[in-house]
Order: structure tokens, then sequence, then C-alpha cells
């Protein structure tokens, strides 16, 4: 007799379309449909950029798509969070704690009590959460006392408490990390070891890539000769765009008559004290902020090199993408890209923050051509050595096939 599909609840609680949402639908596009049968529960319908919405993209691969929808903060609880900033001003961690008691009570509960009633009309023998414990605790309390298995796939160095490692702990079959040093958080921070698993990041290596000159005159219309430093992320504190226009301050200093240029994809908030920045900087003129993009693997080919200047990653696909397309790698020593970089052979790295180092770097890439074709060819061969998304998606199917088929009773 065949055996039915395992049933899957994918709860993603985020609301913008970044690399996770990337590593998720390369999975979904691959999973093996006669072994799992998904459904997506999200909090918000978020697009790329000005394109499609998840729920379209859902729809096209023919998973069905689910909206809890998402009210605002109540003013009683924003009044009394305000009154706690006030009460509490001497510890930080009273502050955090109480403030996750009124979350608790207006936005996670009631988010884990839609959870749990589409987790007995689906009959779901998997709740398989796309982000890190500290955003689905909803989806970790919804699960209790139900015989489900949990499965959190964590794809960001994880920010834990001891309340949260406890219900992970308690509830969680497996947790998926995208590199070993997210594994290492997880482990550090009190996560059973027996529950925690790398199953790394990847990327299509066979998909057909864009060409490199045709790119640099059709998207940014520059000459041949030009050299082009590029970054792609949101414009958040935590990607450090700021650190990336220090250091190119200090380079159009150092390189007075250089032809060069910076193209920064990506939106949010920091935008307009990035453009103030680069003003202030006297290198306006040499900064493109090209906003979000759909085809970012086009821009990607057309950079000389790829500068992440992050404070932390998981494991960061773009770097990836940039090793497969030769675009040589400047990252900062943070877990997950420092994970992907080995220093002066698959790219370099500098030290979080240390704008003179990140300079340095550019620098060395910029004069050294020899350098640049040698990490080239080192990063490029790692990537499709160690980094094809075919085990990347049999890893993740494994750790769900395991979960399902384990002690996941938990009543």
């Amino acid at each position: 007799m065949t055996q039915r599909p395992e049933k899957i609840l994918l709860l993603d609680t985020g609301n913008e379309w970044g690399g996770g949402t990337n590593s998720m639908l390369e999975l979904l596009k691959r999973i093996d449909r006669t072994q799992f049968d998904v459904r997506c529960c999200f909090y918000h319908n978020y697009r790329r950029g000005a394109g499609d919405s998840i729920k379209q993209v859902l729809q096209a691969l023919g998973i069905p798509f689910i909206l809890i929808p998402q009210r605002k903060q109540p003013r009683w609880a924003k009044m009394a969070k305000e009154v706690l900033r006030t009460l509490v001003f001497y510890s930080r961690t009273q502050r955090q704690k109480m403030t996750n008691h009124i979350d608790m009570r207006w936005r996670i509960r009631p988010n884990a009590r839609r959870i749990r009633q589409l987790i007995a009309d689906y009959q779901a023998d998997i709740l398989y959460m796309n982000n890190q414990p500290g955003s689905n605790a909803e989806g970790y309390l919804a699960a209790e006392g139900l015989p489900i298995a949990v499965v959190q796939h964590c794809r960001i160095e994880p920010v834990l408490n001891p309340q949260l490692v406890r219900l992970v702990n308690r509830r969680a079959d497996a947790v998926i990390a995208v590199s070993n040093g997210v594994r290492k958080v997880l482990l550090d921070n009190g996560v059973a070891p027996e529950k925690c698993f790398t199953v790394f990041n990847a990327i299509d290596i066979h998909q057909r890539l864009p060409d490199r000159l045709t790119m640099r005159r059709e998207l940014l219309d520059i000459e041949d000769d030009t050299f082009v430093f590029g970054s792609i992320g949101s414009l958040i504190a935590r990607k450090s765009h700021h650190h990336v226009l220090s250091a190119l301050e200090k380079f159009a200093a150092a390189f007075p008559q250089a032809r060069w240029r910076m193209v920064i994809l990506g939106e949010g908030p920091d935008l307009a004290a990035l453009q103030a920045q680069a003003k202030k900087a006297g290198i306006a003129d040499r900064v493109t902020f090209a906003g979000f993009r759909s085809n970012p693997l086009d821009y990607l080919a057309a950079f000389d090199v790829f500068v992440l200047a992050s404070k932390s990653e998981g494991l960061p696909r773009v770097v990836l993408e940039a090793m497969l397309l030769n675009t040589a790698v400047i990252g900062s020593r943070v877990t997950g890209t420092a994970e992907l970089v080995t220093h002066a052979q698959t790219g370099l790295l500098f030290e979080y923050g240390d704008i003179d180092g990140l300079f340095a770097q550019m620098k060395t890439l910029y004069l050294d051509a020899d350098t640049r074709k040698n990490l080239l060819a080192q990063a490029n061969a790692s990537v499709k050595q160690h980094y094809a998304i075919e085990h990347y998606v049999s890893g993740v199917e494994s750790r769900l096939k395991s979960a399902a088929h384990g002690n996941s009773s938990h009543v």
C-alpha cells in the first residue's frame, strides 16, 4: 500500500522578502511532492519589490497559501511599554521580560490559537517554521500537547533567552541550522545537541548565468574599465552599509583619479541616512542606490567586487552567488560569512566595524588583478563542490522525514 505524503504546515512570520524567502522557495520548488504535502501560513503577503507577492509565487507552484492577518499593536500595549521604559529604566533584562509578557498577551497567544486551529483543520504531521525561535514562539505554543512534529529552520544567527531555549528543548523535534556557526550559537545558548543539525544553504550551480560585460552596459551604462563595487541587502543597521560608504570615502581619497562606482541594491529605513552620508563624503555621484531588484543576479554579475559588511548573517546565499558568478567577495568576519569565505583563498575578510580593514581589502582587490583572479578560481570551485542546491533539498527532506517518523507525539 502506498504511504500518504506527510502533511506539512509551513509557518513564516516575516514581513519582507529576503534571503530566507529565496531559500525557502528553492526548497518548495524541488521538494518531493509524493512524500510531502505542503501548505504555507503567512502573516503578511509581502512582495518581491514591485513584483509578485509571495501568495502569487506559491500559487504558481501549486502550494496553498493561508494568511493570518495581523492587527496593529493596541493602544494599551503601547502605553504599557512606555510606562515600563520609565519605571524599569535601570534594567534592560527586566524591561525585555515585561515587554515580552505584553506581546504574549496581545499578539503571540492569539496567533498561536489560530495556528493551532489550522493544524487541527489540516491534520498536519509537521509544523515547519521558516525563521528563528525568537520569531516563532507562537508556533511552539500552538503545538503544545498535539501529536505533531515541530521543525525549526534557523536561517540567521538567532537571538535567544532562557525562556525560548526551554520552549525549543521542550517542543522542537529538530532545529535546522543553515551553517555550523548558527548551530554553535544554538548550542552555546543551551539548545539540546541532539536537536541541532546543520544543512548548509545552497544555490543552483547549473543555472544559466548572465554575461558580465552585457550586464555592465545594459544595467549600469558604464565603460568596461570602470571598477564596480557592489552590495545587496536591506538598508537596515544590521547590514552596515554605512561602513561600506565610510571605507569608500577613504578609497576615493586614496585614488582620486580612479574610475569606480558603487552600486547598492535594496530598500529599507536607512536609505535617506545613507544618501546623506554619501553626499557628505563627496562620493554621491559615484554611489547608485538601485532599490529592490527582482534580478539581483544580473547586477551581481556586473560587479568586480561584492562587499557584505553585515553585523550578523546565517549563511548568505548572495556570497555563494557571487562566487558562482566569479565576482570577488569581501566580507565581515561574522557567523555565516566567515564560514563561506576562507580568507586569502576564496575571498577577503575584515573584522566587523573595522573601516580601515575594509578599505585595505578594497584597495588590495582594486590594485592586484592576479590576487583577484586566484580568489575567483578557488571560490568558484568551492561553491560548485560544496553548495549545490541538491544537497540542501535532500538534507532538509531527511530532517523532515526523521522528525515525522521519530518520537514526535509530545503528549
